[in-house]
């Protein structure tokens, strides 16, 4: 049951550009420059960066295309 409500708030979250496009650039760098400095050497560090870095680069396609229906017509 929470993990519906995590979603809902979610989808809620990235219909809203501005905010999406913030999060999603601050995860972006933030995942990118853990991964490229090279200063951090726990494996389940990197693999936590790479996960951010990703869902970050989703939310901020999202934000710049905005959000599409999930169904044609």
């Amino acid at each position: 049951m929470r993990l519906g409500r995590v979603s809902g708030m979610m989808l809620r979250f990235v219909r809203r550009r501005v905010p999406a496009l913030d999060l999603g650039s601050a995860l972006v760098l933030v995942g990118g420059w853990i991964e490229v400095s090279g200063r951090v050497d726990a494996w389940w560090v990197e693999g936590l960066a790479l996960i951010a870095g990703a869902t970050g680069a989703a939310i901020l396609w999202t934000g710049l295309t905005g959000a599409t229906p999930d169904w044609r017509e």
